[in-house]
């Protein structure tokens, strides 16, 4: 009876299947949903055969930049444009123009007015933190209106234009809207691990567009880890000529550093470094053994070594230099430092730490900890930069000023960010969003259902929260299977950051991530399939 049993439900389970794709994809919808969004039910088609034209209202300081991002959203609108399926191999279809006899057929629309009302600094303008990402965007029967405060609100407006451009037999087509957007937070972040597993410029590139398509704003670059050291520094040369994975060919050097920068800064995306101290750090020790500290069994040294020695103050001097090299290529005002995993076994079974320890009245491992990072800060203040630490340095108790950022990513998260913000101190949330593991497409949802200010009550302490960020740790992903390990499950990531806390709707969700996906898919972002069996049109 019960091997019956097992036979039948095996039976609805393979065939009672309707046919199709289980979720039919929006059209034209935008990801992250918007604020605020209104549909008038009429509509325009778009020739590709013309090339589509922004049109700057009035001059502003730098067009150079402004123009680079009409050209690439003009690439952008033209990647829309029908595949036909022939003979295994997609071709591009071209729609031709036609005469519609359709009372809501406004006719075809060719341009799009973008007004940017506060003059930028110049060319080399590099986004911060706080930046105006702010947009209102209106279709209707007097055409197309882009306005905002600045350039980075026009980054975010054109992408929400792309995204209402849709294929509708055989046709480019947009229908008649007003939307008034805005972010929820100001640090919308992934960070790529290239460490572990070393990642080309050309797939820091690939993540950087797929960042511009969510709205992410913050790249942080988890340069160093024990695996390898692959920063190329012009000061210390040796520490990735013996500490990377090779030599010459898996590093990254300045040159390449200042490529992935400029790129993303074309797509309003900050690039924070992070060299991790005083753990994860054995690397570093291939050319330089004297800055770890060296571990002892039964009273003798046992040829291993574990993390920085916080004894010397030649460990010092050497990180201020390297970090002021640092800062000097990198032009954000954040640097994160790390701070996690220290595995305090090292120092305990040291000799000369204990000594130190006496010596200077430090009384724990984490107060030793404490003194160490408190060292980095202090070297960090001296080149202007402020930093992120992971919350090992808050949770152990070091003495932070006010401006640091804690970025939390442990189990007990929730309860670990309203702790940091009670203290006055900064916070970006990760804890439900760490990719350390390998991910189905459909496992995007569990990232959805994420509130980071689900504990915190007090507006003050909420303000506190700067954002968060999805981490893509490297131990299993490479160049080949890092883009459909990301996405499109991190865009559930940035709709939680960007959209408004009640856009909780997962169905709604899901037919818009549907198309979504076949949306970056088709711009060359090779993602999984979010919600099972279906198809790209």
């Amino acid at each position: 009876m019960w091997r019956l049993y097992i036979l039948l439900n095996t039976f609805i389970f393979v065939y009672g299947i309707n046919p199709g794709p289980d979720i039919q994809p929006s059209k034209g919808e935008v990801w992250p949903k918007p604020l605020r969004q209104e549909k008038y039910g009429k509509y325009y088609l778009i020739d590709p055969i013309r090339a589509f034209n922004f049109e700057l209202l009035k001059e502003i300081g730098c067009p150079k930049f402004v123009n680079d991002a009409f050209d690439r959203y003009v690439k952008i609108i033209n990647s829309t444009i029908a595949l036909k399926l022939k003979k295994g191999v997609w071709e591009k279809v071209v729609p031709e123009k036609k005469e519609i006899s359709d009372e809501n057929f406004l006719g075809y629309l060719e341009s799009m007015t973008v007004n940017i009302e506060n003059e930028c600094s110049g060319e080399d303008i590099v986004p911060g933190l706080r930046e105006y990402e702010d947009y209102s965007l209106s279709v209707d029967e007097d055409g197309a209106y882009l306005y905002t405060l600045s350039i980075w609100g026009v980054l975010r407006g054109l992408e929400t234009f792309s995204q209402l451009i849709h294929l509708e037999d055989d046709s480019l087509i947009i229908g008649t809207t007003f939307i008034e957007d805005y972010p929820s937070f100001h640090h919308r972040g992934i960070l790529i691990d290239t460490s572990r597993h070393f990642q080309p410029v050309s797939i820091l590139q690939q993540m950087l567009d797929a960042m511009a398509y969510n709205k992410f704003n913050v790249l942080h670059w988890h340069m160093t880890d024990d695996h390898s050291f692959p920063y190329r520094s012009t000061t210390f040369p040796e520490l990735s000529e013996q500490g990377a994975y090779h030599p010459t060919e898996l590093i990254y050097d300045q040159d390449d550093i200042r490529l992935v920068i400029e790129y993303a800064r074309l797509r309003g995306i900050r690039v924070i470094p992070e060299f991790d101290t005083p753990g994860h750090t054995r690397s570093w020790g291939v050319s330089h053994p004297e800055l770890l500290t060296t571990c002892y069994e039964n009273n003798e040294p046992s040829g291993e070594l574990g993390p920085m020695d916080p004894t010397k103050n030649t460990t010092y001097d050497f990180i201020a230099k390297l970090f002021q090299e640092i800062s000097d290529v990198f032009p954000d005002s954040y640097f994160h430092i790390g701070g996690d995993e220290v595995a305090s076994g090292c120092w305990e079974s040291n000799p000369d730490i204990s000594t130190f320890m006496d010596q200077n009245h430090i009384a724990t491992y984490v107060d030793l900890e404490t003194y160490f990072i408190q060292k980095v800060i202090d070297i960090l203040g001296t080149s202007n930069s402020n930093h992120l630490v992971w919350e090992e340095v808050f949770v152990n108790g070091v003495q932070l000023p006010n401006s640091s950022v804690v970025q939390v990513w442990r189990d007990n998260g929730l309860s670990t960010l309203r702790d940091v913000v009670a203290a006055g101190k900064f916070g970006v949330y990760s804890s439900c969003w760490y990719f350390a593991s390998l991910y189905f497409g459909a496992d995007w949802t569990s990232f959805y259902d994420c509130d980071p200010l689900a504990l915190i009550e007090d507006q003050n302490q909420r303000d506190l929260v700067l954002g968060g960020e999805a981490c893509m740790w490297g131990e299993y992903v490479n160049q080949f299977n890092i883009i459909p390990e990301v996405w499109p499950a991190a865009s559930a990531v940035a709709e939680r950051l960007w959209s408004p806390a009640d856009v909780t709707d997962v169905e709604d969700a899901k037919r818009r991530l549907e198309e979504h996906a076949c949306r970056m898919n088709k711009r060359g972002i090779e993602g999984q399939p979010p919600n099972g069996p279906g198809f790209c049109v």
